[in-house]
Parts: structure tokens; sequence; C-alpha cells
């Protein structure tokens, strides 16, 4: 039995709202169970200095995570003078997520860059802005392409991303904090809505994993991601 009750192939409850911010060209507050991501995208037309002249756009992430996200309040990295390990590993992860269902050719030379800020945490909180940074993404784009300023969509396919591990030997979906923090074997997975897979991160903590069951994770990501593809894309239209 799950800590909260769900079925081993059962998603937390899934819920979303668009344009959350004033200024931001695309935002969302995405909500995976006790997971809030609110995500960002700012477009800007330019592009890091290695990309000038070269006709391609560039995505990417910044993350962080609010002071009380967690059950004890954070230090603020600012306050360090330097982002963790952490932080710099999983803004990457988005970033090049996100890159992965982009035309960057038929995005323009532009920037777009998706800022996601955990709210509160109950795991999956990469997964979560990955999925959210997405939909801020697409909503950014389409403002572009109804000014004019892009005329074909880069958009390739939805990315979203799930978690699922091996909690109490079982095959599970989308892990929050209580699993994931006692589960012997976790992963995340990312996907673009095409069915192409993007990155796979699984690791054993205390367990070891077979082969098929490697397989039983991933038919369990799909059916996950599979179910956020349906919720971002119904977000994007409003």
């Amino acid at each position: 039995m799950r800590p909260s009750g769900r079925k081993l192939d059962e998603m937390r409850a899934v819920s979303i709202d668009t344009n959350v911010t004033k200024h931001a060209e695309g935002s969302c507050l995405i909500r995976m169970g006790d997971t809030h991501v609110l995500c960002a995208a700012t477009v800007e037309e330019r592009v890091p200095p290695f990309l000038k002249g070269s006709g391609l756009g560039w995505v990417t992430a910044e993350y962080g995570m609010l002071p009380r996200a967690t059950t004890t309040r954070m230090r603020r990295e600012a306050t360090a003078g330097k982002q963790g390990g952490r932080t710099v590993e999983i803004q990457r992860l988005i970033g090049r997520s996100l890159r992965a269902g982009v035309d960057r050719v038929a995005m323009g030379e532009r920037q777009i860059t998706v800022d996601c800020d955990v709210l509160q945490a109950d795991g999956g909180t990469r997964c979560a802005s990955i999925t959210g940074g997405w939909l801020a993404l697409r909503l950014a784009v389409n403002k572009l392409m109804k000014a004019g300023d892009i005329k074909t969509d880069p958009l390739i396919a939805p990315v979203t991303a799930v978690s699922c591990g091996l909690y109490a030997g079982q095959p599970v979906l989308d892990l929050d904090y209580a699993e994931d923090s006692e589960a012997g074997v976790d992963g995340n997975f990312i996907l673009r809505g095409d069915g192409r897979m993007i990155e796979i991160q699984m690791s054993a903590e205390g367990a070891t994993f077979s082969r098929g069951e490697m397989d039983q994770l991933v038919g369990l990501a799909e059916k996950g991601t599979g179910e956020l593809v349906d919720a971002v894309q119904a977000a994007a239209k409003g």
C-alpha cells in the first residue's frame, strides 16, 4: 500500500493555472499533489555570444526553491553568494530537456529563459518544473506567433517529466516525498509527446533493479507523461 493510498500506476492530482503573472510572456502555476511550482518564460531578442549570427534560438532555465518550500526553512542561496550543486544540476536538466522539444532554427535568433520557482515541495520538483516549464514556453511562443515574430511553430512536441521508482519492492508512478525518501530505486523520466525519450536518470539506493523492473518503470513513465501531455495541452488552449 502506498502512503497516499494511490494505485501503483496512479498519478498525484494535477492542476494548472495559466497566465498567473502580469509581465512574463508565458507563465503557469503547476500543482502535482503537494508540489507546487511557478514557471515563467521571458523572451529576449538576443542570444548568448556563442550563438550570435548563427540564426539559432536558445532556451535556458533557472530553478530555485523558496525558503519554506520544505518542512524546515532553507537558507536562501543568494545569502551564500552562490548556487548549490543540486540547483545547478536541476536547472541544466530543465534547460536541455526543453531544448529537446524545440526547432531552434524556426525559433529564430532569440532567447527564452524559463524560471522555475518551487513554492512548495513534496517530491518531484524537477519533473514538475520541466512540465510546467514547457507550458510556460508554449504560451510565450504562442504570443510570438500571434504577433507575427515567428512564422513556423518551433515547438516540436510537448516535453513532460515524471518520477517512478521501486517502493516496498513494487514499481510505482509519480513518487511523493514519503515514497521518494524510502524508495530502493528511483528515477526521473523526461519524454516528448511524440514518444521520444529525452533523458532517464535512474539510481539504486539501498537496492538494485533488473532489466525487467526498469522496463516496468519506463512503462509507468510513458503512462504518466502521456497524462501530463494531455493536461498541458488542455491548459495551453485555455
